[in-house]
């Protein structure tokens, strides 16, 4: 079984496809792909909207959140409105992997943030709509019915595996879309499995997890056929989150002290910065705190850097440890469980577009470690880094992205 090298595409596939924007060109995005190294990419395959929502999806429009809004966000700094035929590109995209030789690990983020991008909000209703006890089976049923398109047209063998979804405990599958429940959520999601298996049982399935959840690892389904989780250590970054209350809205926003330690020159305060008021359901279709997008969308990047920086000793060895200690659980499950490895996200957090921490000097030697260490612990999949995609500024550190693919998969 050929180790993957993986490169995080996400929503953008199908979100960023206009006129100069990354995937204008999809040939040319996996030929990009394949100069750095990467031999697979994991996407949300809009399979619920394209094969379970009844909507038509033959001219699906996606946009941004109005004006600036977002345009200083990673994965929301979409430019302009496109229309393209689902199926039609999904297809396309198949092809082309299947061109350049690329695998495709199939998941969704629709119970995530994918509806934000849409021109209206028909899928987040459609999704909302299904209970939140029978979403598991719907996805299943969806993703069967992507397998079943992608088979007929002789692409299955681009398939690497499928994922449920992603994220699993922090989407809205959990009990009114409340974060957690990893053990909560495992009858469920077997369920899923066990209806996806029914229709494709040579295909993989599984569901990922955002960080690797100790404690909760019993709460993995037991019918996974390969173990996939995304090792976000934050530390110093969650430091930042939390003393400036980004995620959590009932505490008071220090709107001066962010001013003073974070923002540009000339931003609003955080009560005036909303989308277009044509936009506003996108802040329900999303898991991002309007506080974040602020404080991502208004940040000034050195300000923001230089915040970390001056900090990150203080958490350098722990960050270090937690990295350890959840690379080491996951491959004890996986190893209990005898299904192969995969680290699908990572490895610091969620940083403003034009940030330079992750991919800067200590960024990078995170990065390092956690390839090098993904791969002497055996796992068969990781990335270099979430921000290693044409969409993302790191893109551009071709040399990086070569030695690290090449690493991991010599």
């Amino acid at each position: 079984m050929s180790k993957l090298a993986m490169t995080l595409w996400d929503f953008s596939w199908y979100t960023r496809t206009g006129p100069g924007e990354p995937f204008e060109d999809l040939d040319r995005a996996f030929t990009e792909a394949v100069e750095r190294g990467y031999n697979a990419v994991r996407i949300c395959a809009m399979p619920f909207l394209l094969f379970r929502s009844g909507l038509d999806t033959s001219a699906l429009t996606f946009e941004s959140f109005g004006g600036e809004y977002g345009q200083r966000t990673r994965w929301y700094d979409v430019r302009g409105r496109t229309t393209l035929n689902g199926r039609a590109h999904l297809l396309d995209f198949f092809r082309a992997a299947a061109r350049h030789d690329v695998k495709v690990i199939v998941s969704s983020w629709e119970y995530q943030q994918s509806p934000s991008f849409s021109g209206d909000d028909a899928w987040h209703r459609a999704l909302r709509a299904v209970p939140v006890s029978e979403r598991p089976l719907a996805l299943a049923d969806a993703h069967a019915d992507l397998v079943d398109l992608v088979k007929s047209e002789g692409l299955a063998d681009t398939v690497a595996f499928v994922e449920l979804h992603n994220e699993v405990q922090v989407s809205a599958l959990t009990e009114d879309g409340r974060f957690g429940g990893v053990v909560e959520l495992r009858d469920a999601l077997e369920a899923g499995i066990d209806r996806f298996k029914e229709r494709h049982p040579s295909v993989p399935c599984t569901v990922n997890y955002a960080h690797v959840p100790i404690g909760e690892l019993r709460g993995v389904p037991r019918n996974i056929d390969v173990a996939v989780f995304h090792p976000y250590v934050y530390g110093v970054l969650d430091q930042l989150i939390d003393e400036f209350a980004l995620r959590d809205p009932s505490r008071p926003f220090p709107q001066e002290r962010a001013y003073a330690e974070l923002l540009r020159d000339g931003a609003p305060p955080l009560e005036d910065w909303q989308p277009a008021e044509n936009r506003r359901w996108t802040l329900d279709a999303t898991v991002m705190q309007p506080r974040e997008l602020y404080a991502h969308d208004w940040c000034d990047p050195d300000k923001w850097d230089r915040w970390l920086y001056d900090r990150y000793g203080a958490h350098r060895v722990a960050m270090r440890a937690v990295l350890d200690l959840w690379l080491a659980a996951a491959a004890d499950l996986a190893s209990d469980r005898g299904v192969p490895l995969v680290f699908g996200e990572g490895w610091v957090g969620y940083t403003p577009l034009h940030t330079d921490f992750e991919e800067g000097p200590v960024g990078a030697e995170i990065c390092e470690y956690a390839v090098r260490r993904s791969r002497e612990i055996g796992a068969w999949g990781t990335i270099v880094c979430s921000n290693a995609a044409p969409h993302h500024p790191m893109w551009v550190d071709v040399v990086l992205q070569q030695r690290l693919t090449a690493e991991f998969l010599a």
